[in-house]
């Protein structure tokens, strides 16, 4: 496989309280999460709204960081699957519906209030 880019973000979970407060939660998660995500976070206590919509903004802007120029997803295309969820002993992946032939490799690292997001993508 060839690396087609690397990209990484951080994202600031205070300022996800602040935008989902203004604009409202449900507004927000309708724009940035894909069906999948979206399900998930309604079944989410509210308290834990902002940083899952942080951790999922730092990995999309990193993943389109790093296929940039060469396509450039959207919002939606984009799923995270954190750890164990596609089954046991699963690591934390992404998935881009509409490039079935990409492997995106990624690392989320929480502190305190800052998530890091950096992913690898290959073709």
């Amino acid at each position: 496989m060839t690396i087609l880019g690397i990209g990484v973000d951080i994202a600031h979970i205070p300022r996800f309280s602040a935008l989902t407060k203004r604009r409202g939660p449900t507004s927000l998660a309708r724009r940035i999460l894909s069906q999948v995500e979206f399900d998930q976070w309604t079944r989410l206590d509210p308290s834990k709204n902002a940083q899952f919509m942080a951790v999922r903004w730092a990995l999309k802007e990193a993943t389109y960081k790093a296929v940039y120029p060469s396509l450039r997803p959207s919002w939606k295309d984009l799923s995270y699957h954190p750890l164990g969820t596609l089954g046991p002993g699963a690591k934390p992946s992404l998935s881009y519906e509409s490039q079935p032939g990409l492997t995106l490799h990624c690392s989320v690292s929480h502190d305190g209030d800052y998530i890091f997001a950096t992913v690898l993508v290959e073709k």
